[in-house]
């Protein structure tokens, strides 16, 4: 059998083809609401044993019986019933490597003996963050402009109650989506006071085609209208100060950030966006002299979309300070993204600081500088938010 994934009703579906040269096709598992986006495979064979998806929270479909009633069982007997994850397996699938987590708990690893039923804690994943106290994260809906429901997730400090101040943290991609679980980057900021909501706006994967559209950059408008939204609900709902509101991202979620200063000024009181898009056209010329050329240049598309959505055009207009951090090794969106907001916001009179970080890529994966980058957000927002 070969698995593969089939676009049905506009969602992805799973199907298993069979290889004796019948072409008989089957399909496994589809949803009319999500994506079925994920293969769960283990072992040196890499056997495939289940497929995932993810509405409020992420569920796995185990196709093997035993390993569905397994999984099941450790949810139950494990404190806080955790997300289970079989991550593993020995050769002869009789000893299993499991992952259980949540959104207040980073994970921790066990080992499972299958012919003992012997469950033994190997390592957490975040051994510093052990027995610390965590924001839970709650699934939420808030209305668009034009009606439309928009899904996403809210963490409030514990024992905190509005007005607070806030941050909307849209994700990156745009082909990705936010998902109930642990984030450090949430966990970060609700643990310094700030309630956070991360909005899984249209351009947004795995609630089909229609909700993704023509992805985030063609139909920006639709998609930082949706983040301005999240913006405005968490005021009208108490749970925000407009006073002391702000908007943070990475990658796609850093040009979310900017834009959304392009739309609505008057919304976000500080801007933080970390390897962020700023000109759409640089995106495409980045991408020159790769193979992927092609794709970039279509999905991104060519026309009046191009200039009116890249923030870089639009400095005058941003009224909140803004602090950027990109790295020099940058192979996703090169720095000279933000050289290049810099200098215009800084041409415009507009409050911004921008740190480097030489020799480090996209995801600024360094312990160093990930704490250096959190400090200087905390101290921004400390500034601007906390006044």
């Amino acid at each position: 059998m070969a698995y593969g994934f089939r676009d049905v009703d506009g969602y992805q579906a799973l199907y298993r083809v069979a290889l004796d040269g019948s072409g008989n096709s089957e399909q496994v598992l589809a949803r009319d609401d999500v994506d079925i986006d994920q293969l769960i495979r283990i072992g040196r064979q890499r056997r495939v044993v289940g497929a995932s998806y993810a509405t409020e929270k992420r569920t796995i479909e185990y196709l093997d019986p035993e390993l569905a009633s397994l999984a099941s069982k450790l949810q139950a007997a494990l404190p806080g019933k955790p997300l289970i994850d079989i991550v593993d397996a020995s050769a002869d699938e009789r000893t299993l490597l499991i992952v259980a987590s949540s959104d207040v708990d980073p994970g921790m690893t066990y080992l499972l003996e299958r012919d003992s039923n012997r469950l033994s804690p190997l390592l957490p994943l975040r051994d510093p963050l052990v027995d610390r106290p965590m924001a839970p994260m709650k699934p939420i809906t808030f209305p668009a402009a034009d009606g439309t429901q928009i899904p996403g997730y809210l963490t409030i400090p514990a024992g905190a109650s509005g007005p607070m101040a806030a941050i909307v943290l849209p994700h990156g991609g745009p082909g990705s989506r936010d998902e109930w679980g642990f984030d450090w980057l949430v966990q970060f900021l609700a643990a310094r006071g700030y309630a956070v909501l991360q909005p899984n706006f249209r351009g947004s994967a795995g609630y089909g085609d229609a909700w993704f559209g023509r992805n985030g950059f063609q139909e920006w408008e639709t998609a930082i209208g949706d983040v301005n939204d999240a913006g405005r609900w968490l005021v009208a709902e108490g749970i925000a100060d407009p006073a002391r509101l702000g908007i943070a991202g990475w990658s796609y979620g850093g040009y979310a950030a900017l834009q959304s200063q392009v739309v609505d000024p008057d919304l976000y009181k500080a801007v933080v966006a970390i390897a962020p898009v700023t000109d759409l056209d640089m995106v495409i010329e980045e991408a020159r002299d790769y193979t992927n050329f092609q794709v970039v240049r279509r999905f991104v598309g060519d026309g009046p979309h191009v200039r009116a959505g890249s923030p870089v055009n639009f400095a005058d207009r941003f009224q909140a300070p803004v602090l950027l951090f990109h790295g020099t090794e940058d192979m996703n969106v090169g720095n000279q993204q933000s050289r290049k907001m810099e200098d215009r916001l800084e041409a415009a009179g507009v409050p911004v600081r921008y740190v480097e970080f030489e020799g480090h890529d996209h995801y600024l994966d360094h312990g160093k500088v990930r704490r250096d980058m959190l400090l200087a957000i905390d101290g921004f927002l400390a500034e601007n938010l906390q006044k």
